[in-house]
């Protein structure tokens, strides 16, 4: 016991000599040389504090590794230490560790390995929310409202979304048997599908049209388009373009950009995204305590100009949708309408630690709009102090928690795909049952839930909800200007999702108001039965109408 004891010890004291290398950590046993030899510097004291507070942890890990009452895990132990540790900071720095690291990535590469579905547990039961369209799943027939009641050979009958979103993934080209049960004609048939890579769609509209394509143009009269953004991930800006450009070809003449429900991503894809609105100018820039101060700045090329646009957001638009809001607000390129954001000015850094297999997310640097106004929400802050994104004057629009709940139902019932295919022919349609539970809660990145739109690839909803294969809440990112992290081993990201602060509420489970209406472009969007009015929406709309009025 004695020499695993002295063993401990000497392992911390090697340790500690290896990360201070100028300090002598010298021992009661230890006699003092009388050769004349130099002195070493002896250490600071900021460093033998230092040392003795690590000397506190290894000491206390030590007493409960030997005398704690039962056996514990030292691996669990020391994450916890760390969590712990990164607690103490801010909400958006964490640990990741090698069971969470895959699912961390996914999110901001918007991409994984799986059958490409959308999936929730009611009731004990599991349940297809949506396939995603070009996947396996879409091509194999799944629709909405079918049942999977085995995979591979197993019930999955009070299987949890963790569990079952663990089977349904493996290696990419494998395959995965499930059987399925219709509720609209009470049958059941068994699927082999084939593992691919999952892209998930970042880039939304309003609407799908007959292909089950998102249809970006709102008002087909007056030539006003609509897309909304779920997350800021590698590949959004380049969704973006490619939806804009389709608007162009059609003769748009306004832009809604609805940020409502967007946590944020990462910081080079809402650089990029501000960039494609406005010419010249700052767009945003960080400072942190060991990090230099950087800029980045518009380029006249490749603008998209000469419109009028309403940029929407809520209180849970963060981070990356702050600072496209913020830009194009302070350069008057556009209006924000709807709620104050969430408050999110931070910029945090993904470390890999252990040769890659876990990493460190830490808030290295805070982000500045181009007016220089604060954004970030601190402990403690008032609604009089000056945070988030506000609506411009005479556009703020707040939602009641009933209303913003039936909002997230009516939203997710329109991004439903009604209609899969197998081999080339339209599938029969599947019981609609879009009255799963939950907003999106991101539970992952961090820190707590944030209600967004069912389109994300990791676990969600207040029941809980999961695209098939997703992951967890956050990912290995790009630096800011994607070439020059601030340390070998990091890049940033920003791509936190914020959870509702202290005393913040959920919406809650309301069910779809019975309403009609929807703004003057209702006559585009007949086809959909559930028509719920979306003030913020039908505000915005207005606002455009009333430009392209006076414009002549």
């Amino acid at each position: 016991m004695l020499r695993r004891f002295l063993h401990r010890r000497w392992s911390l004291l090697l340790i500690l000599s290896l990360l201070f290398p100028t300090i002598s950590f010298a021992t009661a046993d230890d006699e003092v040389s009388a050769s004349g030899d130099a002195a070493e510097t002896p250490p600071s004291e900021e460093d033998r504090e230092y040392y003795e507070l690590l000397r506190l942890f290894a000491d206390t890990m030590d007493q409960i590794e030997r005398n704690y009452v039962k056996p514990v895990d030292r691996r669990e132990l020391m994450e916890a230490a760390i969590r712990g540790a990164l607690s103490e900071l801010d909400p958006y720095s964490n640990y990741i560790g090698p069971d969470d690291l895959d699912r961390f990535r996914n999110v901001i590469d918007a991409e994984f390995g799986g059958i490409g579905i959308q999936v929730s547990v009611e009731n004990g039961q599991l349940r297809v929310i949506s396939p995603l369209v070009g996947t396996p799943a879409y091509r194999a027939g799944l629709q909405a409202g079918d049942h999977i009641i085995e995979i591979e050979g197993e019930s999955t009958r009070g299987i949890s979304l963790d569990e079952a979103v663990r089977r349904m993934k493996g290696p990419i080209g494998s395959e995965v048997h499930v059987k399925i049960f219709h509720p609209h004609d009470a049958t059941e048939d068994e699927v082999a599908l084939r593992r691919e890579i999952i892209r998930v769609t970042t880039v939304l509209g309003d609407l799908r049209n007959d292909q089950n394509e998102w249809e970006f143009e709102y008002d087909s009269a007056r030539k006003i388009g609509y897309i909304r953004l779920t997350s800021f991930s590698r590949s959004t800006a380049r969704e973006l373009r490619k939806a804009l450009d389709s608007l162009k070809v059609r003769g748009m003449l306004a832009l809604v950009l609805d940020l409502r429900f967007n946590p944020g991503g990462l910081l080079s894809a809402a650089v990029d995204i501000s960039d494609m609105f406005v010419s010249n100018g700052l767009i945003v820039s960080t400072e942190g305590r060991n990090t230099k101060k950087r800029a980045w700045h518009a380029h006249p090329s490749d603008t998209y100009g000469g419109f009028p646009m309403v940029v929407l957001v809520n209180r849970y638009s963060a981070s990356a949708s702050e600072i496209v809001s913020a830009c194009l607000q302070d350069h008057e390129r556009a209006i924000v309408i709807g709620e104050r954001s969430w408050g999110k000015g931070s910029v945090q850094n993904v470390i890999d630690l252990e040769n890659g297999t876990s990493a460190l997310k830490l808030t290295t640097a805070s982000y500045q709009r181009p007016s220089g106004k604060n954004i970030h929400r601190f402990a403690g802050a008032k609604e009089e102090d000056e945070w988030g994104v506000f609506p411009n004057e005479g556009y703020e629009i707040k939602l009641e928690n009933a209303e913003m709940s039936s909002l997230l139902t009516y939203r997710r019932t329109r991004d439903i795909v009604r209609n899969s295919t197998t081999d080339g022919e339209p599938a029969a349609d599947a019981d609609e049952g879009s009255d799963e539970e939950g907003a999106d809660e991101e539970g992952a990145d961090e820190e707590g839930a944030s209600e967004e739109e069912g389109t994300g690839d990791e676990a969600t909803g207040e029941e809980g909800n999961s695209d098939e294969g997703g992951g967890a809440s956050s990912e290995t990112s790009d630096s800011p200007d994607e070439e020059q992290p601030t340390s070998p081993d990091a890049e940033a990201t920003d791509s936190e999702v914020p959870g509702p602060g202290e005393g913040d509420e959920e919406p809650g489970d309301e069910s779809l108001p019975d309403t009609e209406g929807g703004g003057e472009a209702a006559e585009d969007h007949s086809e959909v039965e559930d028509v719920f009015v979306d003030r913020q929406l039908e505000r915005a709309l207005e606002y455009l109408y009333e430009q392209l009025a006076s414009a002549g």
